[in-house]
């Protein structure tokens, strides 16, 4: 359905630019459109690729299991139907990490392992389970430390202070996750009410 969407805007924004003579202005947005995402892909190759060894020095140091250790009692409250051990515990907690580290490159294939392990633990049901909603409200609202790759859009763009983000992200990103988990608990509760879970 979005595929057709873009096709109908692309269409519509054509056959508007022919109308009104302005095809010419069309054709050069396109190129420097496309030369504006290959220098962005390029920069921001640079700084995912620093972030993405800093990320395995800190697995090969131990500090990732560390903090994981430090995470692992709140996520196993968030997710009660989770055994502590399960492989899908590991793979919420890493992707966990890896957003707070503005890593969503690297945290994307963990959130995709992890939610093959609750479909496993659902009993490969179609229907989501309640696991599977929390991991999508807390990976969707993910608490950002360093916001790496906006950092990284920032520095491309020559911002003065490409860190002066920092801040601002950590304090929305901490209540967007803590609006995340009332939300959840909340429709959560009402569906048990309703006899639905």
């Amino acid at each position: 359905m979005v595929n057709y969407i873009w096709v109908g805007m692309t269409i519509i924004g054509i056959v508007f630019a022919m109308v009104n003579g302005t095809i010419s202005e069309v054709n050069e947005a396109v190129f420097n459109g496309a030369k504006e995402a290959v220098t962005l892909c390029i920069g921001l190759i640079s700084i995912l690729v620093f972030w993405l060894g800093m990320m395995r020095i800190a697995e090969d140091s131990g500090l990732l299991s560390k903090l994981t250790g430090l995470f692992r009692p709140l996520i196993v409250r968030l997710f009660p139907e989770v055994p502590p051990n399960h492989p899908a515990m590991g793979y919420i907690l890493s992707n966990m990490i890896a957003n707070m580290f503005g890593l969503g490159n690297a945290a994307t294939p963990l959130g995709i392992k992890a939610m093959e392990q609750l479909k496993k633990l659902n009993g490969n049901k179609d229907n989501a389970s309640r696991s599977m909603i929390t991991f999508l409200a807390m990976n969707t609202a993910s608490i950002t430390i360093i916001p790496t790759t906006v950092i990284a859009i920032r520095m491309n763009y020559h911002s003065d202070s490409p860190t002066e983000i920092v801040g601002p992200t950590l304090v929305v990103t901490i209540l967007s996750a803590i609006a995340a988990i009332i939300i959840d608990r909340y429709f959560h509760s009402r569906r048990r009410r309703k006899g639905r879970d």
